[in-house]
């Protein structure tokens, strides 16, 4: 019974804005605390839907963080963006949110693993992380001058290469990964849309891995968004992965 309302209580979210209610979400300019309809806690944020509903970050990822973990495990996929295509339409997962921020290092262990077939490794790394992702909080891009996705591959570096705050080689790639996502993340122009950073976080992330490590992802070269009708941001024309409905129905 207790699962029956677990998979109830999902089907009630919504795909886009509240995840309560679906009203569009309001970002304050400083600080405020708020209650979350969630779990009762209260937390300091500067967003809130029109309604008034407060959810936070943990409440709003953990069953699409939970989803993203078993997925990525169990895959044999090695196309990273099949993975986090499939990912995207999963119910849990919604349009924006600090999920992606896991799902992008997630989905590309995942890749990077199951082309060495190495599984005991990809259980680990993915583990991995999704500690460290979860440690980024919702809206950081806007707020912090970082996108979470840009962010997930710098982790997916730091995982496959071992770095530590400490190391050399490891240490720079890293960064030099992050700073390479993020420049193209935040050159596509705003307001944010976690689908198309996504999208172009496994990208960069791909190209990166074959120019400087020789390892090559076989991944599709023609990524098509299937989100537009789900974000009222959407850049269309201005994106590079929008393709109206009527060419989508083609």
């Amino acid at each position: 019974m207790q699962s029956l309302v677990f998979f109830e209580s999902i089907a009630m979210e919504h795909k886009t804005g509240c995840t309560v209610c679906g009203k569009s979400l309001a970002y304050t300019v400083i600080e405020e605390s708020f209650i979350c309809y969630c779990c009762g806690n209260e937390f300091t944020a500067q967003v809130q839907c029109e309604n008034g509903h407060f959810v936070c970050d943990s409440c709003h990822q953990s069953n699409a963080n939970d989803y993203i973990y078993s997925y990525c495990l169990n895959t044999k996929h090695t196309d990273p963006v099949l993975i986090v295509n499939e990912i995207m339409h999963h119910s849990t997962v919604k349009m924006h949110g600090p999920e992606h921020h896991f799902l992008v290092p997630a989905a590309l262990l995942a890749s990077y693993y199951n082309l060495q077939s190495d599984f005991v490794a990809k259980e680990k790394s993915v583990k991995i992380a999704r500690e460290r992702a979860e440690k980024v909080p919702g809206g950081f891009c806007g707020l912090h001058g970082a996108c979470g996705a840009g962010i997930g591959t710098g982790i997916f570096i730091s995982i496959i290469t071992g770095s530590t705050p400490l190391a050399a080689e490891e240490w720079k790639l890293s960064n030099l990964m992050t700073a390479r996502s993020l420049d193209i993340i935040a050159r596509s122009g705003g307001p944010r849309c976690c689908k198309r950073d996504t999208f172009i976080a496994i990208r960069s992330a791909a190209e990166f891995l074959e120019e400087l490590l020789r390892v090559v992802l076989p991944i599709n070269p023609d990524i098509i968004c299937h989100f537009v009708e789900h974000n009222k941001e959407c850049l269309k024309e201005n994106c590079a992965f929008y393709q109206s409905s009527s060419d989508l129905d083609k």
